[in-house]
């Protein structure tokens, strides 16, 4: 049998499109003029569109949208895309599911320099996401430190509404991370690419939020010398968060009521009617439904808002996560200053484990950068907390009898465990307090 060169199979178009089918990851490939010239089964797989509704076609029309969302970079006259981008972005499929994809993006060149196309493979990770959260083994999401059972379905909740532009809002105390989840969930939409633009409604002054949400024309007020585009032009193909909502003013919930229903406004003191393409996610520490029963918000714009309800849990409520936000913020601090990472004493997180945290996630960060200046050493201990702390840890009370540990069975539930404090503590039936308090007493078992 003659010999047939490895380069002239390859260079057979119908031997490289048998080999890119059977590869386990999506393929499409356009020109600059977005053109699809190449899907492989596995992007027909993921996708759910077969590829004769797409070879040929510009792939904006052929999938109804920009399959990379807002980090397109073909949706301006002149495509720059970077020589590579990887990351990962939530796609609607034909169905209408949505799917969590891996994405990397390669520039394909002309061979003189310029931009043929791009060619992207992406990979299906929505099981492996899915798999995770169930076995919770799920720590972080979105910048958002949790491995509370509440905080997993908050973190399902994003992914699952991330691929809508149904207007989202968040609910929880102050310091609870609301602007962390809306972040979240703009990062894990096809708009990714674009704006993020956060407005504190209850920050800005009474007579600048409506030019700071719309913008006004030279003139419109006293010091108004140039046009300025408002927070929502800003924002367009992007995301608005809306921060404090309850704080605006009934004569402005009017006005953002009006560009809810029609995605129109005019900036002030101008005549020019303008549409942009924005997704709203908004937040209160208030109870928004007892803000409408007593008149200080509009009902209507309530319905508008709360399409998607998501509740932010108080950090009184997933304490299990504060030994995880501690070793973050920790480490955190500890490469922005170039020092050892510390550690925290079983005494110390004892005291943090006890105390109620009304200023939630972010009094605990403010807690732990507190200690990482006072400790001179590598072990936090008491007195490096607030003072607050330790003066709640000296008057706090519990009821009814504490069990009494013993160290071999200390010992027996940390081995049985692997050390992990958390399941020793359940497994003995007591605080996880109680055992960091027991074992600051006894750091031999440690």
């Amino acid at each position: 049998m003659a010999d047939f060169p490895l380069e002239s199979m390859m260079c057979r178009r119908d031997n490289l499109e048998q080999v890119l089918d059977n590869l386990k990851e999506g393929i499409i490939a356009h020109d600059v003029q977005r053109r699809v010239f190449f899907f492989n089964r596995e992007a027909e797989r993921i996708t759910g569109y077969h590829r004769t509704e797409v070879l040929g076609r510009d792939c904006h029309e052929a999938f109804g949208a920009p399959l990379c969302g807002g980090r397109c970079a073909f949706c301006d006259e002149t495509p720059a895309p970077p020589e590579r981008a990887d990351y990962d972005l939530t796609i609607l499929t034909k169905a209408g599911d949505t799917r969590r994809i891996e994405m990397t993006v390669t520039r394909m060149s002309d061979g003189e320099g310029g931009i043929a196309g791009v060619l992207s493979c992406f990979r299906d990770v929505t099981d492996l996401f899915r798999l995770r959260l169930t076995a919770g083994r799920l720590m972080s999401f979105g910048n958002i430190i949790g491995h509370d059972s509440k905080m997993l379905t908050v973190f399902a909740q994003i992914r699952d509404v991330a691929g809508y532009d149904f207007p989202v809002h968040i609910s929880g105390e102050t310091g609870t991370g609301k602007e962390l989840a809306a972040g979240a969930i703009h990062a894990e939409s096809r708009r990714a690419g674009a704006a993020f633009v956060p407005i504190n409604c209850g920050a800005l002054p009474e007579g600048l939020i409506e030019s700071e949400l719309f913008g006004h024309v030279r003139g419109a007020f006293s010091g108004a010398v140039r046009d300025k585009k408002g927070r929502f032009e800003l924002a367009d193909g992007g995301t608005v968060f809306l921060d404090e909502v309850a704080d605006l003013s009934i004569p402005m919930q009017v006005k953002l009521l009006r560009f809810l229903q029609e995605g129109k406004f005019e900036r002030v003191g101008g005549e020019q009617t303008i549409s942009v393409d924005v997704r709203v996610v908004s937040a209160t520490n208030k109870n928004l439904k007892k803000e409408v029963e007593r008149g200080r918000f509009r009902e209507d714009l309530f319905y508008r808002l709360n399409v998607i309800p998501i509740h932010l849990p108080p950090l009184r409520e997933r304490k299990i996560d504060i030994p995880y936000l501690i070793d973050h913020f920790l480490k955190e601090a500890a490469e922005r200053y170039g020092r050892e990472p510390l550690k925290i004493a079983s005494p110390a997180l004892a005291l943090m484990l006890d105390y109620r945290w009304p200023g939630n996630v972010r009094e605990l960060q403010n807690a732990v950068q507190f200690a990482f200046v006072k400790c001179g050493g590598k072990l936090i201990l008491p007195e490096h907390l607030p003072l607050e702390l330790r003066e709640a840890g000296a008057v706090c009370t519990r009821r009814g009898p504490v069990k009494k540990l013993e160290i071999d069975a200390v010992r027996q539930a940390l081995t049985r465990t692997g050390g992990n404090k958390a399941r020793a503590a359940k497994l003995m039936g007591v605080g996880r307090a109680t055992l960091y308090r027991f074992l600051g007493e006894h750091p031999e078992l440690v």
